[in-house]
């Protein structure tokens, strides 16, 4: 419930409170439920999130096609067990959006 004072949380702020670092094997789960999308370096995961959230299908696509985002395969995973990385992720149901920090 909000206070009176408070505005209403938005969009963005439930996408902030829905993002944080997170390894490997926190991720391996959600991998295994197959419901992680990796984001390239070329864009900003928050901006991913936000087309998401928004159902923003045209440019979801657009990065589809560039191969920007994609659904987590069983190479990047093969990969991220060798070095256990973390992860920049984003959680917007159902999916879990994941951007490799180097």
């Amino acid at each position: 419930m909000t206070h009176p004072d408070q505005a209403p949380e938005t969009r963005e702020d439930a996408l902030l409170k829905e993002s944080g670092i997170i390894s490997w094997n926190e991720l391996a789960r959600h991998f295994a439920r197959g419901v992680v999308i990796v984001v390239s370096g070329r864009v900003d995961v928050l901006d991913v999130a936000r087309a998401f959230s928004k159902d923003n299908k045209a440019q979801v696509e657009q990065w589809l096609s560039t191969s920007e985002i994609a659904r987590a395969s069983d190479d990047d995973a093969r990969g991220w067990v060798e070095r256990n990385p973390d992860f920049r992720c984003v959680v917007t149901a159902p999916w879990v959006l994941v951007q490799e920090l180097h």
